[in-house]
């Protein structure tokens, strides 16, 4: 099971977190600022798991981000490994080669995505087609409810006249 989802800059940012287990906004804090400092200070040559608190962290970095996910300590770290590359990609299929901004400004987006894939700390779905089709009915209905405000802003507007 995955406990946790945190994606870290090389500043030592936060970009995004997903908390499948119960922890308090003060351990919250206290687990990111303690990854992102094991984590972030360890060599590109070192491997991408880290034994923490009886878990295991896996982490992997994709050009200026860190994706770390934190599981069970009898769980596979290459699945995981595996999870956050499909996710990787399926971020780079939506936005067409992902970068932080992306992360930053459509933050939501990502959180869906990442819904979509993982569901309670499990994984939810494999194909990377069906979770592109799930997200672009997403974004459809999206674009509908924001004509159909504004079309409605449109009529109250003449109606106030």
């Amino acid at each position: 099971m995955i406990h946790f989802v945190l994606l870290i800059s090389r500043q030592g940012k936060v970009r995004l977190t997903k908390w499948y287990s119960p922890y308090s906004q003060k351990e919250r804090t206290k687990v990111i600022r303690e990854l992102s400092g094991l984590i972030l200070t360890r060599g590109p040559k070192l491997c991408n798991f880290v034994e923490w608190r009886g878990y295991k962290v896996v982490y992997k970095r994709y050009a200026s981000l860190y994706f770390c996910m934190c599981i069970d300590e009898d769980d596979n770290e290459l699945e995981v490994l595996e999870i956050i590359h499909h996710f990787v990609e399926i971020l780079d299929r939506y936005f067409g080669s992902v970068c932080e901004l992306d992360l930053i400004f459509n933050f939501h987006k990502a959180y869906y995505i990442l819904d979509e894939l993982l569901i309670a700390g499990e994984p939810q779905e494999s194909s990377k087609k069906t979770v592109a089709r799930l997200i672009a009915a997403q974004d459809a209905l999206v674009e509908a409810a924001k004509e159909q405000a504004s079309s409605l802003s449109t009529i109250i507007a003449q109606a106030t006249k």
